[in-house]
C-alpha cells in the first residue's frame, strides 16, 4: 500500500539519498534546491511516496502564493519532477493523487511539471493524460520555464575517445587555450562566487539578458556548493578572470547551469577549455552524463540562438527533446483567469504605463 506525505527538515538527508540514487534524480528535485528557491518567494513542499517504510517516488513541489486578498490561492510547480519509475503507473498515479490532496489543503490552482523524460516516451505521456494532465505548447526556443531541448553528452568513454569524438576545431581550441596559459581552478570561497557573479554581469550586459541578484548566488553557494552539490569553475589568464561557469551535480549527472566570459582575451578560447575541465571533473565524480542544458529546437542558422546550439553541438552530445510542460488543473475557473485573463491584463497594463510615460515626456518637452 502506498502512502504520501510532506517531509520536514529532519528527513532531508533521507530524501536527498533517494533523489541522488534514483535514475530520474535531478538537482532541481533536491531538498537543497528547494531552499535556494525559498529565498525567491517559493515555499518548498517535498512530497514522498512510501511503501513498507521506504521512499519509492518523490515530487519537490514549489508553492507560490497569489496576491489575492481574502483568497487562499497558490500555484504549484515541480521542476523536472517526478522522481519515479516511469513504467510504474500505479506508483505515479498514487504520487499525483498525494499532490492533489496537498493542493486541496493549500488552495493550489494547478500543478505544473516539466519532466526529465524524452518526447519519445509515449507510454509516460499516456500515464500523464490518464492522471488528468494536459500538455502546454511552449514553442521551440526558451518560452517554457525550463528548456525543452538540451544537449547531453555520454561521458562514459575514455577522455581520449571523448576528445576524438569532438569537432576538430573544438579540440584545437581546447589545446590552444592550454598552450596560451589559461588555467582553470575550482572556487574556494564566497569571494570566488563574487568574482563569478561580476563576470556574469559583464556577460549579461554584453549579450543583453537578465540575471538574478547576487543574493540568489549566495544561496546557491550555501545550499549547493558547500554541500558538494555544485561547483564553480574559474578560468584565468595572466592573472585575470576570463571565463567562469557553474555546474550542478546529482544522481550521476552534471548540469552546466551558468556560464560567463570576459570581453577581453576571447581569442584564447577559455570557454572551450573550461567546458573540457568540467567534463573531466564530472567523470572524476563518477557521473555518466554531462548536460549542457538548453538550446533552441529551431535549428535554422538564421535563428539568433543558433550559435549556442553550434557551440554545444561541437562537443558531440545528443540533442534531446523532453515531453514538455504539463498542467494538472485543480480549479478550472482560477486556471482560466491565470492563463487567459491575467496575461491580457498585464499586457494592457504595460501598454498603459508606456502611454503615460510617453505623455509625461511629451508634457516636459512642451
Amino acid at each position: 500500500m502506498f502512502t504520501t506525505r510532506i517531509i520536514d527538515i529532519k528527513e532531508k538527508d533521507r530524501y536527498k539519498r533517494f533523489v541522488d540514487s534514483h535514475p530520474k534524480g535531478h538537482f532541481l528535485q533536491l531538498w537543497e534546491w528547494g531552499q535556494v528557491k525559498k529565498g525567491t518567494g517559493w515555499e518548498p513542499l517535498p512530497l514522498v511516496l512510501e511503501q513498507d517504510g521506504e521512499i519509492r517516488a518523490s515530487l519537490l513541489i514549489l508553492k507560490r502564493k497569489l496576491p489575492l486578498p481574502g483568497l487562499k490561492k497558490c500555484i504549484f510547480y515541480s521542476p523536472r519532477g517526478p522522481v519515479a519509475d516511469l513504467e510504474n503507473e500505479e506508483q505515479i498515479t498514487a504520487l499525483f493523487n498525494g499532490a492533489a490532496r496537498v493542493a486541496r489543503d493549500e488552495g493550489a490552482i494547478f500543478l505544473k511539471i516539466d519532466p526529465d523524460v524524452s518526447c519519445h516516451n509515449q507510454h509516460f505521456q499516456e500515464i500523464l493524460q490518464r492522471a488528468g494532465f494536459k500538455k502546454n505548447e511552449t514553442g521551440l526556443n526558451f518560452e517554457g520555464v525550463q528548456p525543452n531541448f538540451v544537449f547531453r553528452l555520454d561521458i562514459t568513454p575514455s577522455e581520449i575517445k571523448l576528445l576524438e569524438n569532438m569537432h576538430s576545431k573544438w579540440r584545437y581550441n581546447i589545446r590552444l587555450a592550454g598552450r596560451k596559459g589559461v588555467k582553470v581552478r575550482k572556487a574556494e570561497s564566497k569571494e570566488d562566487m563574487r568574482l563569478f557573479y561580476e563576470l556574469l554581469q559583464e556577460t549579461a550586459q554584453r549579450d543583453k539578458f537578465l540575471i538574478r541578484g547576487y543574493e540568489y548566488f549566495e544561496w546557491i553557494w550555501e545550499y549547493m556548493v558547500e554541500k558538494k552539490l555544485a561547483c564553480v569553475f574559474l578560468a584565468e589568464y595572466q592573472g585575470r578572470l576570463v571565463a567562469a561557469t557553474l555546474a550542478l551535480i546529482s544522481a550521476g549527472k552534471v548540469w552546466y547551469l551558468y556560464g560567463a566570459s570576459s570581453n577581453l582575451h576571447r581569442n584564447i578560447m577559455p570557454n572551450y577549455l573550461i567546458q573540457w575541465e568540467m567534463i573531466q571533473w564530472a567523470r572524476q565524480q563518477g557521473c555518466s552524463i554531462y548536460d549542457f542544458r538548453g538550446v533552441s529546437g529551431d535549428l535554422d542558422e538564421d535563428n539568433p540562438l543558433y550559435g549556442l546550439y553550434r557551440f554545444k553541438k561541437g562537443f558531440n552530445g545528443d540533442l534531446v527533446e523532453f515531453v514538455g510542460e504539463w498542467d494538472k488543473v485543480y480549479s478550472p475557473l482560477f486556471y482560466w483567469l491565470w492563463t487567459k485573463v491575467l496575461p491580457v491584463y498585464l499586457k494592457l497594463n504595460r501598454a498603459l504605463l508606456r502611454s503615460r510615460k510617453g505623455q509625461e515626456i511629451s508634457g516636459e518637452a512642451t
